[in-house]
């Protein structure tokens, strides 16, 4: 048995260099004391934030970013050391002591919001004109004074404050049915030994060759919810409660509008990505029945949806060649960009290979003091060039972000996060697809389209119907009509029917799926990753017209939304770039290009 590599037999060409964050852990320790001194200083402001006209509120914000901005740095380089081996013990105590100093922060900032919002808002407009220096904090005050309709008096607040770690009940006891006391049964794999199925071993079941294994996986999980159906439909209850409590407490007309407004997104927005991609279901019919076709089965059911059609010849790409397959993917960006990138490959941002103890998965992450940084666990695969160009896609985002921006506008919110990312795997899609079909290399081709098409349908139409249930669900606890668990699986079941009936057979088994998504416990969450997708699909494509001289100036566009970080709402940072998500023609222009790709799929099948 090959057995994992220690972190110290890993060549140092392979590892990121966290030395540029702390020079050693002797100044990161350094580092904490400073950083307790400055949060312990945050703390005599408290009252005093209307005194000398705006003085002491400018005076107050630089503290306060001075002291986020040392206990950013310090929480991120404890925890990427503790993730390079998380048996290292020195590691796991100074990233407790970080994590430590960050919940201290939190605490000693919490007077801030209710104090400014018991200020008169023409007052605190005066000490912006009276402290120049108070201009450049402006957008961080008028989002406040913007919600301040929603904020409650102080008693109040304290109260809902008090009540916060209740109102989490239902999500926290999900978590643990869900990931602790939950057990499925054994099912046989493809050479007949039985094995325990969990969460993990169902997805990669789920893309079994073997049908029958695929069918057994499906059964014996969604019977398992089953028997605990009536206690999670009331833990999915409680949370939807919660949430139609606090929207209601602060005078929002629904839950979804109260999750929207903190970042001025319009439930228009919502409504126009589920109207738009009822619209479209014809094309997911359409590749459904391609599914069915290349599979060969007289039906398609819920179990067949994951396996791959189009099996990918074994080729194991070294990180030299992926690295080399990038940089050429994202040369339409242009030079500069480029540039920029290699960065990544020659000044340590990267950690390559896996190790034992070393963190599973991969990511992008860094601090405003340092360049971007990535983990990944190189296996070699074709999927692990996609992931080295997402990550990149996150870590340019920050990197130009940071360069831009000062530290209290450089980070970005999670609704324009998965842009920058899924804008590179685009382009790298278009450049292997490129050289597949000048290779002459049909299977290639018809690996890399359904490899896009079920990226395409598990993050536009899966989120959708998601978002579309999460909708649902609210509005009927708001009506005051009971969300019991059937309603709830009569919800889930006709939005199957609708979005996956024009190609598949519906096995009522699916009614459960509701019951074992973790998602839905962050409400209204979900619906992000579809837009984000639908924007970084027409960024993309405007990207590559720019550099065929159809569309000018569309790569220009795109790095100033790179640039813009947090500095404005993320609506109006993706309109600047070309992308109004209030139009439903950007959702419509991306599913034009699946309905593009469906057609190319099926040339090749035909």
């Amino acid at each position: 048995m090959e057995e994992l590599q220690l972190r110290s037999a890993v060549d140092a060409k392979y590892k990121w260099v966290l030395e540029d964050i702390f020079v050693n852990d002797d100044a990161c320790k350094e580092a904490m004391d400073a950083a307790d001194a400055l949060i312990s200083e945050l703390k005599k402001y408290e009252g005093k934030l209307h005194a000398k006209a705006g003085r002491t509120l400018y005076e107050y914000l630089e503290k306060q970013s001075e002291a986020a901005r040392l206990t950013e740095k310090l929480y991120v380089y404890t925890k990427m050391r503790l993730d390079e081996d998380n048996s290292n013990a020195l590691y796991q105590g100074l990233f407790a002591q970080a994590a430590n100093l960050y919940y201290k922060l939190v605490g000693a900032v919490s007077f801030f919001e209710p104090e400014l919002m018991s200020i008169e808002e023409e007052k605190i407009n005066g000490y912006v004109k009276n402290v120049p220096e108070l201009q450049q904090y402006q957008f961080i005050i008028s989002q406040l004074l913007r919600l301040k309709a929603h904020i409650l008096s102080a008693g109040e607040e304290k109260i809902l404050a008090l009540a916060g770690e209740s109102l989490q009940t239902a999500k926290n006891a999900f978590t643990m049915l869900n990931n602790a006391d939950l057990r499925f049964p054994a099912i046989k794999d493809e050479s007949g030994k039985k094995i325990e199925l969990t969460h993990g071993r169902y997805s990669s079941m789920l893309e079994s060759k073997d049908r029958k294994v695929r069918k057994a996986a499906f059964t014996a999980l969604y019977k398992t919810y089953a028997s605990f159906k009536n206690t999670i439909s009331q833990l999915y209850c409680g949370n939807v409660k919660a949430d139609n409590f606090g929207a209601k407490v602060r005078k929002y007309h629904s839950a979804l509008e109260a999750e929207l407004s903190a970042d001025n997104i319009s439930v228009k927005v919502y409504n126009n990505l589920i109207s738009t991609i009822h619209a479209n279901l014809d094309d997911l019919g359409r590749y459904l029945k391609l599914r069915k076709k290349v599979l060969d089965v007289k039906r398609l059911h819920m179990y067949d949806l994951y396996v791959p059609i189009v099996e990918m010849p074994k080729v194991k790409y070294t990180f030299e060649e992926a690295k080399d397959i990038v940089i050429k993917a994202m040369a339409p960006m242009g030079k500069q960009y480029v540039e920029d990138m290699k960065k990544a490959f020659t000044e340590g941002w990267i950690d390559v290979y896996e190790n034992r103890g070393k963190t599973s998965g991969a990511y992008s992450w860094g601090c405003y003091d340092s360049h971007p940084y990535v983990l990944l666990n190189w296996q070699g695969e074709i999927n692990d060039i996609f992931t080295l160009a997402h990550e990149l896609g996150h870590a340019m985002h920050t990197f130009y972000s940071n360069a831009n921006q000062p530290y209290h506008y450089a980070s970005y919110k999670i609704f324009v996060a998965e842009v920058a990312s899924t804008v590179n795997e685009n382009l790298l899609m278009s450049y292997m697809l490129d050289e597949a079909k000048k290779e002459g290399d049909t299977v290639k081709q018809a690996y890399l389209l359904n490899h896009y098409l079920e990226e395409f349908r598990t993050t536009v139409h899966r989120q959708t119907m998601f978002a579309e249930f999460e909708k649902k669900a609210h509005a009927k606890d708001q009506a005051g009509q009971p969300l019991t668990c059937d309603v709830m699986c009569d919800i889930y079941y006709k939005l199957n029917k609708k979005y996956y009936g024009k190609g598949c057979s519906v096995d009522k088994d699916i009614e459960l799926e509701w019951a074992r998504i973790p998602h839905f416990y962050n409400s209204f969450y979900v619906y992000q990753y579809a837009t984000g997708f639908s924007a970084a699909t027409a960024l993309a494509a405007g990207i590559l017209k720019d550099v065929n001289k159809e569309e000018a100036g569309a790569t220009e566009k795109y790095l100033d939304f790179l640039k813009s970080g947090g500095s404005d709402y993320p609506l109006n940072i993706l309109k600047k770039a070309g992308v109004d998500l209030t139009d439903s023609a950007v959702i419509q222009s991306a599913l034009d290009v699946f309905a593009e790709k469906v057609t190319q799929m099926e040339a090749v099948f035909n």
